[in-house]
Protein backbone atom coordinates (compact mmCIF):
# COMPACT_ATOMS: atom_id res chain seq x y z
CA UNK A 1 0.00 0.00 0.00
CA UNK A 2 1.23 3.44 -1.04
CA UNK A 3 1.56 6.10 1.57
CA UNK A 4 1.63 9.80 1.12
CA UNK A 5 3.52 11.98 3.83
CA UNK A 6 0.87 14.56 5.59
CA UNK A 7 3.29 17.24 4.26
CA UNK A 8 1.74 16.47 1.21
CA UNK A 9 -0.68 18.75 2.51
CA UNK A 10 -0.93 22.52 0.32
CA UNK A 11 1.15 24.90 1.71
CA UNK A 12 -0.53 27.81 3.65
CA UNK A 13 -2.53 25.58 5.97
CA UNK A 14 -2.86 26.63 9.50
CA UNK A 15 -1.66 24.64 12.07
CA UNK A 16 -5.75 23.67 13.00
CA UNK A 17 -6.41 22.70 9.29
CA UNK A 18 -3.04 20.38 9.18
CA UNK A 19 -4.53 18.58 12.41
CA UNK A 20 -7.52 18.12 10.71
CA UNK A 21 -6.51 17.22 7.05
CA UNK A 22 -3.96 14.74 9.25
CA UNK A 23 -6.68 13.40 11.16
CA UNK A 24 -8.92 12.72 7.91
CA UNK A 25 -5.85 11.03 6.69
CA UNK A 26 -5.64 8.66 8.93
CA UNK A 27 -9.64 7.71 9.26
CA UNK A 28 -9.24 6.95 4.98
CA UNK A 29 -6.16 4.42 6.01
CA UNK A 30 -8.41 3.28 8.03
CA UNK A 31 -11.01 2.43 6.14
CA UNK A 32 -8.47 0.73 3.41
CA UNK A 33 -6.84 -1.43 5.96
CA UNK A 34 -10.69 -2.56 6.94
CA UNK A 35 -11.02 -3.71 3.45
CA UNK A 36 -7.55 -5.26 3.13
CA UNK A 37 -8.57 -6.77 6.49
CA UNK A 38 -11.50 -8.23 4.98
CA UNK A 39 -9.85 -9.55 1.70
CA UNK A 40 -7.28 -11.65 3.97
CA UNK A 41 -4.94 -8.32 4.57
CA UNK A 42 -3.00 -7.29 7.04
CA UNK A 43 -4.22 -6.36 10.78
CA UNK A 44 -6.12 -3.37 11.33
CA UNK A 45 -4.02 -0.46 12.29
CA UNK A 46 -4.59 2.01 14.83
CA UNK A 47 -5.67 5.43 13.86
CA UNK A 48 -2.63 6.54 15.92
CA UNK A 49 -0.47 4.75 13.78
CA UNK A 50 -2.27 4.50 10.81
CA UNK A 51 -0.14 6.25 7.50
CA UNK A 52 -2.26 8.07 4.55
CA UNK A 53 -3.07 6.05 1.56
CA UNK A 54 -3.22 6.84 -1.94
CA UNK A 55 -7.36 6.04 -1.49
CA UNK A 56 -9.39 4.93 -4.52
CA UNK A 57 -12.68 6.47 -4.51
CA UNK A 58 -12.58 9.39 -1.86
CA UNK A 59 -12.03 12.80 -2.94
CA UNK A 60 -9.40 13.90 -0.09
CA UNK A 61 -9.90 17.78 -1.20
CA UNK A 62 -13.58 17.12 -0.78
CA UNK A 63 -12.92 15.71 2.57
CA UNK A 64 -10.62 18.11 3.72
CA UNK A 65 -13.06 20.65 2.68
CA UNK A 66 -15.65 18.96 4.81
CA UNK A 67 -13.09 18.63 7.65
CA UNK A 68 -12.51 21.69 7.99
CA UNK A 69 -15.69 23.29 7.59
CA UNK A 70 -17.09 25.04 10.76
CA UNK A 71 -20.15 22.27 11.27
CA UNK A 72 -21.72 24.14 14.33
CA UNK A 73 -21.70 27.56 12.56
CA UNK A 74 -22.36 27.34 9.33
CA UNK A 75 -25.61 24.99 9.34
CA UNK A 76 -27.16 26.68 12.49
CA UNK A 77 -26.96 24.03 14.48
CA UNK A 78 -26.53 25.71 17.96
CA UNK A 79 -30.17 25.07 18.30
CA UNK A 80 -29.69 21.93 18.32
CA UNK A 81 -26.93 20.82 20.04
CA UNK A 82 -28.89 19.78 23.22
CA UNK A 83 -31.47 18.05 21.09
CA UNK A 84 -28.25 15.94 19.59
CA UNK A 85 -26.78 15.72 23.36
CA UNK A 86 -29.60 13.91 24.67
CA UNK A 87 -30.40 11.66 21.55
CA UNK A 88 -26.66 10.22 21.60
CA UNK A 89 -27.16 9.44 25.27
CA UNK A 90 -30.39 7.54 24.63
CA UNK A 91 -28.90 5.39 21.63
CA UNK A 92 -24.94 5.11 22.96
CA UNK A 93 -23.60 6.97 20.43
CA UNK A 94 -21.13 9.87 20.59
CA UNK A 95 -22.64 13.79 19.68
CA UNK A 96 -19.55 14.46 17.44
CA UNK A 97 -20.28 11.40 15.37
CA UNK A 98 -24.47 11.81 15.38
CA UNK A 99 -22.98 15.53 15.00
CA UNK A 100 -21.43 15.10 11.66
CA UNK A 101 -24.06 12.82 10.21
CA UNK A 102 -26.55 15.76 10.43
CA UNK A 103 -24.21 18.22 8.75
CA UNK A 104 -23.78 15.69 6.09
CA UNK A 105 -27.20 14.80 5.14
CA UNK A 106 -29.06 18.08 5.64
CA UNK A 107 -26.52 20.83 6.64
CA UNK A 108 -29.19 21.76 9.93
CA UNK A 109 -31.72 22.31 7.70
CA UNK A 110 -34.71 21.17 8.56
CA UNK A 111 -36.98 21.19 5.73
CA UNK A 112 -34.03 19.45 3.30
CA UNK A 113 -35.98 16.99 0.92
CA UNK A 114 -33.87 14.67 -1.55
CA UNK A 115 -35.37 13.27 -4.97
CA UNK A 116 -35.24 9.83 -3.17
CA UNK A 117 -37.96 10.91 -1.04
CA UNK A 118 -35.62 11.59 2.38
CA UNK A 119 -36.65 14.36 4.28
CA UNK A 120 -35.32 16.52 7.75
CA UNK A 121 -32.63 17.02 9.80
CA UNK A 122 -30.96 13.20 8.80
CA UNK A 123 -32.89 12.53 5.59
CA UNK A 124 -34.89 9.59 6.91
CA UNK A 125 -36.85 7.43 4.13
CA UNK A 126 -40.41 7.16 5.07
CA UNK A 127 -40.41 3.78 4.88
CA UNK A 128 -37.08 3.81 7.35
CA UNK A 129 -38.93 6.95 8.94
CA UNK A 130 -42.23 4.74 10.20
CA UNK A 131 -40.47 1.99 11.43
CA UNK A 132 -38.59 4.14 13.86
CA UNK A 133 -41.86 5.65 15.38
CA UNK A 134 -40.91 9.17 13.27
CA UNK A 135 -44.14 10.87 12.66
CA UNK A 136 -43.04 13.96 10.94
CA UNK A 137 -39.40 13.44 10.00
CA UNK A 138 -39.65 17.18 9.00
CA UNK A 139 -40.37 17.87 12.80
CA UNK A 140 -36.00 18.53 14.12
CA UNK A 141 -36.52 16.73 17.28
CA UNK A 142 -38.15 13.71 15.94
CA UNK A 143 -35.65 13.55 13.08
CA UNK A 144 -32.82 13.52 15.53
CA UNK A 145 -34.02 10.99 17.75
CA UNK A 146 -34.92 9.04 14.63
CA UNK A 147 -31.89 9.39 13.12
CA UNK A 148 -29.77 8.14 16.24
CA UNK A 149 -32.37 5.24 16.95
CA UNK A 150 -31.14 3.96 13.63
CA UNK A 151 -27.40 4.97 13.64
CA UNK A 152 -27.80 3.30 16.75
CA UNK A 153 -28.98 0.05 15.76
CA UNK A 154 -26.44 0.22 13.45
CA UNK A 155 -23.61 0.34 15.21
CA UNK A 156 -25.05 -2.61 17.16
CA UNK A 157 -25.49 -4.37 14.22
CA UNK A 158 -21.79 -3.93 12.82
CA UNK A 159 -20.10 -4.44 16.07
CA UNK A 160 -19.50 -0.94 17.19
CA UNK A 161 -17.92 -0.40 13.59
CA UNK A 162 -18.42 3.47 13.37
CA UNK A 163 -17.09 3.43 9.82
CA UNK A 164 -19.26 0.32 8.68
CA UNK A 165 -22.47 1.88 10.86
CA UNK A 166 -22.24 5.12 8.51
CA UNK A 167 -21.50 3.26 5.21
CA UNK A 168 -24.91 0.92 6.05
CA UNK A 169 -26.57 4.50 6.65
CA UNK A 170 -25.52 5.98 3.27
CA UNK A 171 -25.74 2.53 1.25
CA UNK A 172 -27.97 0.32 3.57
CA UNK A 173 -27.16 -2.32 5.51
CA UNK A 174 -27.22 -5.15 2.53
CA UNK A 175 -24.23 -3.38 1.09
CA UNK A 176 -21.78 -3.53 3.84
CA UNK A 177 -22.41 -7.27 4.77
CA UNK A 178 -21.66 -7.92 1.36
CA UNK A 179 -18.62 -6.37 1.21
CA UNK A 180 -17.81 -7.10 4.97
CA UNK A 181 -16.73 -3.56 5.27
CA UNK A 182 -17.22 -0.14 3.39
CA UNK A 183 -18.22 -1.01 0.17
CA UNK A 184 -16.46 0.57 -2.59
CA UNK A 185 -18.66 3.10 -3.90
CA UNK A 186 -17.15 6.30 -3.75
CA UNK A 187 -20.36 8.37 -2.96
CA UNK A 188 -20.03 6.37 0.10
CA UNK A 189 -16.81 6.38 0.62
CA UNK A 190 -16.96 10.27 0.61
CA UNK A 191 -19.73 9.84 2.94
CA UNK A 192 -18.18 8.22 5.64
CA UNK A 193 -14.54 10.47 5.45
CA UNK A 194 -16.54 13.71 5.69
CA UNK A 195 -18.97 12.93 8.61
CA UNK A 196 -15.85 11.57 9.82
CA UNK A 197 -14.12 14.81 9.39
CA UNK A 198 -17.01 16.89 10.30
CA UNK A 199 -17.13 15.10 13.85
CA UNK A 200 -13.39 15.30 13.85
CA UNK A 201 -13.58 18.83 13.59
CA UNK A 202 -17.16 19.01 16.35
CA UNK A 203 -14.55 17.52 18.37
CA UNK A 204 -11.62 20.02 18.45
CA UNK A 205 -14.28 23.19 18.41
CA UNK A 206 -16.32 21.70 21.28
CA UNK A 207 -14.17 19.31 23.51
CA UNK A 208 -16.55 18.87 26.52
CA UNK A 209 -19.68 18.06 24.63
CA UNK A 210 -18.13 16.75 21.46
CA UNK A 211 -18.17 12.87 23.37
CA UNK A 212 -20.78 13.36 25.83
CA UNK A 213 -18.49 14.19 28.42
CA UNK A 214 -21.55 15.88 30.52
CA UNK A 215 -24.52 14.00 29.94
Amino acid sequence: MSTQSVTAVPAGMTAGELAVAQRVQQLQALIESARAVASGGTTLPTAASATAPQTTGVDFASALQAATTESGESGESGQYESLIEQAAARNGLEPAVLHGLIQQESGFDPTATSSAGASGLTQLMPGTASSLGVADPLDPAESIEGGARYLGQLMDQFGGNTADALAAYNAGPGAVQEYGGVPPYSETESYVSNVLGYAETYRQTHPTTATGELL
